[in-house]
């Protein structure tokens, strides 16, 4: 339980919010601790809707200033980057694979987090393509004969940490920063009623239920070992 705190930590996700709901709590952490956490996120989020008459140009731009907030508010102070995939059509091919590899080389960080791809049962695609991009781009991003032209050295992280994984191996404690990870998930107020079941933001009963679920998880999380707080994740230190 608990990695060491590392100098640099990246981490990879779908969609704006991901990274907040599976691992807020341990990049709060961290940056609290010196840790530059970075984010990556790899797509525009424009289906975060159920409108049907939205304006999905100005959802885009939202979305991508509320990853910003959020990612201020759990203390983060590396680069946000958005690579703007259409959200829903995210694919795991070289191209993508490139990108994501170019930017583990460029922040070199010492952590990477992103989606398990090994998850069973696991209804939407883009969370599939976004774990494998993360492992594929891993791989490519510690060895030089993979993409030599990118203009930036090859870079070996010493761990990667897996969410939403089925069979967890690896807890953070992240108690003492349970607040933080709810107050950077708020941020994403887009999101609101499609995926935090929040139909009126000035509801304080509705607000509180949101931050009761997100607290049970890290709840059950805890008690696995006898904390009051963890997140989970698949550790994978063979790199």
């Amino acid at each position: 339980m608990n990695l060491p705190t590392p100098e640099v930590a990246l981490a990879i996700g779908a969609h704006p919010d991901d990274v907040e709901f599976q691992a807020g709590g341990t990049l709060a952490k961290w940056a609290g601790d010196g840790c530059v956490v970075h984010h990556l996120i790899l797509t525009d989020g424009s289906k975060g809707t159920w409108n049907p008459d939205e304006d999905i140009p100005a959802l885009i731009e939202t979305r991508r200033l509320e990853q910003r907030s959020a990612a201020k508010a759990l203390g983060a102070t590396g680069e946000v980057v958005m690579l703007g995939e259409t959200d829903g059509e995210l694919e795991s091919g070289l191209g993508l694979r490139e990108r994501v590899a170019y930017w583990i080389r460029k922040l070199r960080p010492t952590v990477v987090l992103g989606h398990d791809p090994w998850k069973r049962y696991r209804v939407h695609p883009d969370h599939r393509h976004a774990g494998w991009l993360t492992v594929d781009g891993v791989v490519a991003a510690r060895d030089p004969f993979f993409f030599p032209d990118q203009g930036v050295a090859h870079h070996r992280p010493d761990h990667l940490l897996l969410f939403e994984a089925d069979e967890p191996d690896h807890l953070e404690d992240v108690s003492g920063f349970e607040a933080a990870k709810i107050a950077a998930l708020l941020e994403h107020r887009s999101q609101f009623v499609t995926t935090m079941a929040i139909d009126d933001a000035d509801s304080g009963e509705q607000l509180q239920v949101f931050r009761d679920r997100v607290f049970h998880r890290m709840r059950v999380n805890g008690s696995a070992a006898s904390i009051g707080f963890a997140e989970a994740f698949k550790h994978v230190h063979d790199l």
